[in-house]
């Protein structure tokens, strides 16, 4: 089973029991008539939504390339995900003007006991099932499965605060503090949608990950070859799973074709070793200048025309810029 075919199945199983959560969520609310529960069910109709665009999405992604598509079909993940963020965002307002409702039209709470257990089994099944969704999607490198599972984790922590809300409504009798609650686990809720759109904007946006850049560098550099002159405009797009690199390379301009195409092989199995095979590489090869030599490691070069003086340090500031290094 591929990687691809795995998240499928993970988030079929995400979407079943984001169903199930639903309708024990909407009874809860059915027999409480708490606006804190109701924030609860709405968000577990987000759930149900965002895990069949989510299926779709990974079902969509996991195909292979074709005529139309030549790096594959993973961006939708990141739509996927964009639609996730915006649809919890939109649960939150809708959460807040119930709660404003039930301020100005207070009606009285039953079967608080009832709605707590409920409540509490669907945050058991919720955090086990986040968490196995997450683990997934960072094992199988899918921004949707994450979202999905951070989504049932962060749900969770919504339905605990929500729990203890309804304790102490049990406890006071205090009404209004069942608005109040809802008011502030929306508030969490939208916070989170607005963090997952933010991730999917920059996705699609093919904003720069740092960390992940600064990562390659680093090994590229602790592995260089001497013939490994130079490197700059390396740059890192995300398809989905797939990271496509690109970068130029400087070697000695000597090299024939079959000697420079055997250091391109080298990098790339390197790159394929450390990182597997969800990297596509592409490496324009450039051949070496004058003010090359200063820079050079090659020992008993027969054509240098100046002593060896210096090596620069590849890091993310000189390595992403689009020109050569050299000596000032």
């Amino acid at each position: 089973m591929t990687k691809g075919q795995k998240n499928v199945r993970v988030q079929k199983f995400i979407v079943a029991v984001a169903v199930v959560l639903f309708v024990i969520k909407m009874a809860a609310w059915y027999f409480t008539g708490s606006v804190a529960v109701l924030t609860d069910g709405l968000e577990s109709i987000v759930n149900v939504i965002s895990g069949f665009i989510g299926l779709y999405s990974l079902s969509l992604s996991a195909k292979p390339k074709d005529a139309n598509h030549p790096y594959g079909h993973g961006k939708v993940e990141f739509i996927s995900a964009g639609i996730e963020g915006t649809l919890i965002a939109i649960a939150g307002l809708f959460i807040i003007y119930e709660a404003i409702q039930s301020f100005i039209y207070p009606e009285p709470l039953q079967k608080l006991d009832l709605g707590i257990v409920l409540i509490a089994l669907s945050a058991v099944v919720n955090y086990t099932f986040g968490w196995w969704a997450y683990k997934t999607g960072k094992e199988n490198d899918s921004l949707a499965l994450q979202a999905s599972g951070k989504h049932l984790q962060t749900d969770t922590y919504t339905t605990l605060g929500i729990i203890g809300g309804l304790i102490l409504i049990r406890l006071t009798n205090i009404l209004w503090l069942d608005g109040a609650v809802a008011i502030l686990f929306a508030l969490i809720i939208m916070r989170m949608g607005f963090r997952i759109l933010r991730v999917a904007v920059a996705g699609i946006m093919d904003e720069t990950d740092e960390d992940l850049l600064e990562e390659l560098i680093a090994f590229l550099q602790a592995n260089r070859d001497p013939k490994w002159i130079d490197l700059h405009n390396l740059r890192i797009i995300k398809y989905g799973r797939i990271l496509h690199v690109d970068c130029h390379l400087t070697l000695p301009w000597y090299l024939t074709v079959k000697e420079a195409h055997a250091e391109l092989d080298k990098i790339e199995a390197l790159i394929t070793e450390k990182f597997g095979n969800r990297i596509e590489i592409f490496i324009h090869t450039d051949y070496c200048m004058e003010f090359s030599c200063r820079l050079c490691q090659v020992e008993n070069c027969k054509v240098r025309r100046h002593p060896f003086e210096e090596e620069i340090t590849w890091t993310v500031e000189n390595v992403a810029s689009n020109r050569r290094h050299k000596l000032k």
